[in-house]
């Protein structure tokens, strides 16, 4: 069966996942990770993506990303992914692809779940063990967020800069969003919305979309239809 087209909208958020091919590094050493961040940064500038947040793993990364059109996301994945292969295979001596097929891309109401999954994705690391507080994770937006350093990868949400009148503020609040975690139907939320690439939002904002795009995105129930019987006809 072949692939449905991703459901991607010029000015909305989208997480987005990419892995390597059977889960195998794609970063090995800080340089490589340097690099990717770098070509990221230029590819999104090319392609008109603003870049909420990030975190790159050594074989994954998430972004949550707001393309100014509807294809900006494709294309700058899709020109990051050849210009980093072919360095990152130059570099090592090998062939062949990197990735775990195309990306993946879920569309999130922002007014909703842009702020809960900038700290989805950089929770990543703690998730993971690498960290206790993420924002000692080099490779994310955390930092950043928390106004331990400026990171010109990222382009800030008008949501993010509403928790607060201040920079101070704002450091503050998230800081406090950060320590509450998300809990694991929430985690769950945002990753199977990527990776099915199934909008996230509320029944409003579901109904918004299927009314105004034409993508079979939303899901079908299981099984056979059901079957509608008529009712008996009754004689006059």
């Amino acid at each position: 069966m072949a692939r449905l087209p991703r459901l991607v909208l010029a000015g909305q958020a989208h997480h987005v996942i990419q892995r390597g091919n059977n889960r195998q590094a794609i970063v090995l050493e800080d340089a490589d990770r340097q690099q990717y961040l770098a070509q990221l940064r230029e590819c999104a500038a090319t392609f008109k993506v603003d870049i909420h947040a990030y975190v790159l793993m050594d074989n994954h990364v998430h972004l949550l990303a707001t393309p100014a059109s509807d294809a900006g996301i494709s294309q700058m994945m899709q020109a990051l992914g050849r210009r980093y292969v072919a360095w990152f295979n130059h570099k090592y001596g090998r062939s062949g692809t990197l990735w775990e097929g195309r990306f993946r891309a879920g569309l999130i109401e922002s007014e909703r779940h842009l702020v809960a999954c900038m700290r989805y994705i950089e929770l990543n690391p703690v998730r993971a063990g690498l960290c206790q507080d993420p924002a000692d994770f080099a490779w994310s937006s955390c930092a950043h967020h928390l106004g331990r350093r400026s990171d010109a990868l990222v382009h800030d949400h008008s949501l993010f800069w509403a928790l607060g009148n201040t920079p101070f503020e704002r450091e503050a609040s998230y800081r406090d969003l950060l320590a509450q975690g998300l809990a694991e139907a929430e985690r769950a939320q945002f990753h199977d919305s990527a990776m099915k690439g199934r909008p996230l939002g509320s029944a409003q904002f579901l109904k918004s979309l299927a009314e105004t795009t034409p993508l079979p995105w939303a899901p079908k129930p299981r099984g056979r239809p059901r079957l509608v019987r008529s009712a008996p006809e009754t004689s006059n």
